[in-house]
């Protein structure tokens, strides 16, 4: 019987399987807890986690005030870079989820703020 692969090229393939496997980093399963509605305590704001897609919309007026993109570091910690459609700024993110109703968040200047589920 003919071998189908020869032996390095089989440890190439195996290889290239183990390293595509763990480019995803976190389960979709982690990943669906953050997806849904989120607001400011104060309620300015909503903000919608949505595969990947962040986007806040103002409560009077229906504007976007912020779009950008999310991924999770970790099971527990988001990354968000995300655009003030506002300021016309480029923003860092991270948020850590407290429980399945609150997500802790400081930007890169070191500012703090809570969203809760909405």
């Amino acid at each position: 019987m003919k071998a189908l692969f020869k032996p390095a090229s089989f440890a190439a393939l195996a290889s290239l399987l183990v390293v595509a496997g763990c480019v995803s980093g976190v389960p979709r399963s982690a990943e669906s807890t953050v997806e849904g509605r989120w607001s400011d305590p104060q309620g300015i704001s909503v903000s919608s986690f949505n595969d990947g897609q962040f986007v806040t919309i103002a409560n009077d007026t229906g504007n976007r005030l912020s779009e950008g993109t999310y991924r999770f570091r970790d099971s527990r910690t988001i990354d968000i870079a995300m655009r003030s459609l506002v300021r016309q700024t480029n923003v860092q993110v991270t948020c850590e989820m407290v429980g399945q109703s609150q997500l802790n968040c400081t930007n890169t200047q070191g500012q703090n703020f809570v969203l809760t589920r909405s």
